[in-house]
C-alpha cells in the first residue's frame, strides 16, 4: 500500500509539473501575441484631441441638461460667475482663500469645506488643478462662481489616488473668502 501512495505521489507531482510547465509556456506565446507596438508622437497627439473632444461633448450634454448657463475658456474650461464682487480681484502671488465643494458630473462630492476647511493656496504657483487657478484669475474677494474642469485641466489620467477617478471631469463651488498676502 505505501508503494501505491508514494507512486500515485510521484504521479500527481509528475502532473502538476506538466500543467505548470504548459500555462507558463501558454502566458508566454499569449503575451508575444498580445504585444504591440508603441504608439507614435503623432498617434498618441490624435488620442489626446479625441479624448479631450469626446470630454468636451459631455461637459456641453450636463451643460445643457442642467439648464446652466456657462462659457468656455480657449483651455476648455467652463465658467459661470453668479456673484461678481466689487471687491479687490484675485491675482498671481496672492494667497486666496476658497469655499468650495469640488464634484464628479454625476453629483458625487469628491471634496468640500465642509469637511476638510476652506481651500488656501498661492495663486501662480502650482499646487491646485491648472482648471481651477485659471478660473481663480476671473474672480474678485466675495465672488462666487461654477467651474467645470476637463481632465486635462484637472487631474489628468491618474486622478489623485484617493477620491477623484482617473480622467475624471470635475465641478468646482466656489466663493473667493479672501485675499491676502504671502
Amino acid at each position: 500500500m505505501s508503494m501505491y501512495l508514494s507512486t500515485s505521489y510521484i504521479k500527481m507531482i509528475f502532473l502538476g509539473l506538466l500543467l505548470l510547465i504548459s500555462s507558463c509556456g501558454d502566458s508566454q506565446n499569449r503575451a508575444r501575441r498580445t504585444k504591440r507596438k508603441p504608439l507614435t508622437l503623432d498617434e498618441t497627439i490624435e488620442m489626446n484631441k479625441i479624448q479631450v473632444g469626446n470630454e468636451q461633448a459631455l461637459i456641453t450634454a450636463f451643460v445643457e441638461e442642467n439648464g446652466l448657463k456657462m462659457q468656455r475658456t480657449e483651455t476648455g474650461l467652463w465658467y459661470h460667475i453668479s456673484n461678481d464682487s466689487k471687491e479687490i480681484p484675485v491675482v498671481t502671488d496672492k494667497v486666496v482663500i476658497l469655499d468650495y465643494e469640488v464634484s464628479l458630473l454625476d453629483g458625487t462630492v469628491c471634496y468640500s469645506s465642509d469637511c476638510t476647511g476652506y481651500k488656501e493656496f498661492l495663486v501662480g504657483k502650482g499646487g491646485v488643478e491648472s482648471g481651477l487657478e485659471e478660473g481663480i484669475l476671473m474672480l474678485r474677494k466675495g465672488s462666487e462662481a461654477t467651474f467645470i474642469l476637463p481632465s486635462h485641466l484637472a487631474h489628468g489620467l491618474m486622478g489623485d489616488d484617493d477620491k477623484i477617478p482617473s480622467r475624471a471631469i470635475l465641478k468646482y463651488e466656489v466663493k473667493v473668502i479672501d485675499i491676502k498676502d504671502k
